[in-house]
């Protein structure tokens, strides 16, 4: 089981030029999609009636893409393991600084939250849970200090609205201004969410 898709069977298969590539068959894929993950590399999943003989066709097809993609992921590893270098996390004063900003702008703009947690998570910045308990991702410091903000403001807002309807993105735009072009920011350092 990989973080909530089935595997039934899995191959790797080496293409020139691009390196090892993972055909996973999953019981989530609808139809044949190809990913490239940083410190995981290629990937095809194959959604069940599809062959690897054509999955595997598939990835020979998209070498281009694969390589161009391939390339982007070696920069944002290489990007990763330097900031992590350069600006390592000390879990006290991260946790004291990440707390500090909501407390600050949970009072500033009138929110309310249960409680905090501050965990270091793989695949999301921050969550707000049905009982408005806020997770913030500890990588969150290394980020700059307007997309700290736009995080927490973001979970903030779904103590209210807790859907990514327009309600929600009218929200987040009177507190942010353009809120999307945060949120766009923010993805360039998916990065760290390893």
């Amino acid at each position: 089981m990989r973080k909530g898709i089935f595997v039934v069977e899995a191959k790797t298969i080496e293409l020139k030029s691009v390196g090892t590539i993972l055909i996973e068959r999953s019981r989530r894929a609808k139809h044949l999609s190809l990913s490239v993950k940083p410190f995981k590399g290629a990937r095809v999943a194959v959604p069940i009636g599809v062959s690897f003989a054509s999955a595997e066709m598939f990835a020979r097809s998209k070498t281009g893409w694969l390589k161009k993609h391939l390339d982007k992921m070696v920069l944002m590893e290489q990007e990763a393991r330097a900031l992590s270098k350069c600006k390592p996390i000390i879990q006290a004063a991260a946790r004291k600084h990440l707390i500090d900003r909501l407390n600050f702008l949970s009072q500033k703009y009138g929110f309310n939250y249960n409680r905090v947690f501050i965990k270091n998570q793989k695949t999301r910045w921050g969550s707000c849970s049905a009982k408005n308990n806020i997770n913030l991702n500890i990588s969150l410091v290394r980020l700059p200090e307007e997309l700290i903000d736009y995080t927490i403001l973001h979970e903030l807002v779904h103590t209210r609205v807790k859907n990514h309807s327009r309600r929600f993105w009218d929200q987040m735009d009177k507190l942010l201004g353009d809120a999307k072009k945060l949120d766009r920011k923010l993805s360039k350092y998916s990065f760290l969410l390893i």
